[in-house]
């Protein structure tokens, strides 16, 4: 492929001051995440386990869960929980259950194991969410989920 002489490229529409905030926001957000990834993987140490199997046995929590239902719970590929599933469940960690609405989507279910991980990371991470968040406006908070879900919704949309 051969790129074209800067001159002739196209000019990119001029950007609103909404596309621009929510530029920056984007920009913040990636380096939030980055940090995040960060902590996670420290806190999921507590409990013995990674950030992403952190992630995934999350979901399955409150209920049994298809893998493919976890990815979309979690907005990750079926391909990458199907991959840490399986290692949780060789761990003993999670377990697959038969699945009543599906003959072959197994149902992921945490274990006792699985539970005593999370609850040993909770130990640690309820005060570290606590620490964060001390000088921060509760207010502020709740607008910035609300945006952030309001975004993610608009973004999950065909």
């Amino acid at each position: 492929m051969q790129i074209p002489p800067r001159a002739d490229w196209p000019k990119p529409a001029k950007e609103s001051e909404g596309g621009a905030l929510l530029t920056d926001v984007i920009l913040a957000t990636f380096r939030l995440n980055a940090r995040l990834l960060d902590a996670a993987q420290e806190l999921a140490a507590h409990g013995g386990l990674t950030a992403a199997w952190w992630q995934v046995l999350g979901g399955v929590l409150d209920e049994p869960r298809s893998v493919a239902d976890v990815g979309r719970l979690m907005g990750v590929s079926r391909q990458g929980v199907q991959r840490i599933a399986d290692l949780l469940v060789d761990r003993g960690l999670a377990e697959y259950r038969d699945n009543p609405a599906h003959r072959r989507a197994k149902l992921l279910a945490c274990t006792e194991a699985g539970y005593w991980a999370i609850r040993q990371i909770s130990i640690a991470q309820h005060p570290w969410a606590a620490t964060l968040s001390a000088d921060l406006d509760p207010a502020a908070l709740r607008t910035t989920l609300t945006t952030l879900q309001s975004l993610t919704t608009k973004l999950e949309q065909p």
